[in-house]
């Protein structure tokens, strides 16, 4: 039995911009700490970013799937859906803020999941993904949690 290769390691310029992609997820919950009065401006902000990145892991995976020579329609429909479900939540008025946000978290999970069963992606992009979508939910759900705090 031939010895398993190891994985790739994830290259720096992607693990550089993935962590500083976090930090528009984890600023906010500091922030309505830190500045109680923003609450309602940050909380927007965060849902608004949540939403944005969803839509970019959905184009992600909809330009992975274009890359094969007969791409499959159900995960091109399927990549569709991110972005649509983003723009639901955002649609949702301000006093709903911590159910977008809890929805979006949400979101970002089952998509985490999806990519999880991915064909073509690169060894290394669970382990990226993993720290990634852990701080990216926690975010979420800490902003979500002290904005229904008030």
């Amino acid at each position: 039995m031939p010895p398993i290769a190891p994985a790739s390691p994830t290259p720096r310029i992607v693990l550089v911009y993935g962590v500083a992609g976090l930090i528009p997820f984890l600023a906010p919950p500091l922030a309505t700490l830190v500045v109680p009065g923003a609450t309602d401006l940050v909380a927007g902000l965060a849902a608004a970013y949540g939403a944005l990145i969803l839509s970019f892991l959905g184009g992600a995976r909809w330009g992975l799937e274009i890359a094969h020579a007969r791409p499959r329609p159900a995960v091109i429909g399927l990549a569709m859906l991110p972005t649509l479900g983003g723009l639901a939540l955002l649609l949702l008025p301000p006093d709903l803020r911590p159910f977008q946000l809890a929805g979006l978290a949400l979101l970002l999970g089952l998509h985490f999941l999806w990519d999880l069963s991915a064909r073509g992606l690169p060894r290394w992009y669970p382990r990226l993904r993993t720290p990634l979508t852990v701080g990216a939910v926690a975010g979420l759900i800490a902003e979500a949690a002290l904005t229904a705090a008030g």
